[in-house]
């Protein structure tokens, strides 16, 4: 049985390109180990993000994420067991606009003109 957990917060600072590059890197690697995938979407100012994985991995996670002091304003916008993953080739896909994209960035998704990542939606299916 795995768990899927869905959130939003607003970061404490502002993250340009390189930034969200390292974010972004830091937690593949550090996902990857704990069997946790998911997307994370970052646009006007506001994270939005699906992981995936084992409870007791999803939960040290979301623990942490709620400590995080780049973190503020956290809402909680779904929590729920799952048998199937999402998406099982990411440890963290990365949504945001255009001109974050920095060469070499893995699981990079472009946002729409109305700032939207046909990934989020994943998340919200059954």
């Amino acid at each position: 049985m795995l768990e899927r957990l869905l959130y939003q917060s607003t970061p404490t600072q502002e993250f340009g390109s390189l930034a969200l590059f390292k974010l972004l890197t830091d937690a593949q690697h550090k996902n990857a180990q704990m069997q946790i995938t998911g997307h994370l979407l970052f646009v006007n100012g506001q994270f939005t993000q699906c992981m995936e994985g084992p409870p007791g991995s999803i939960e040290l996670l979301w623990q942490n994420i709620q400590r995080d002091p780049r973190h503020q304003h956290i809402q909680l916008l779904m929590r729920r067991a799952t048998e199937k993953r999402r998406f099982p080739e990411w440890s963290m896909a990365f949504s945001t606009y255009s001109a974050f994209y920095v060469h070499g960035m893995r699981g990079f998704f472009p946002v729409d003109a109305n700032d939207q990542s046909p990934l989020i939606d994943l998340c919200h299916e059954a």
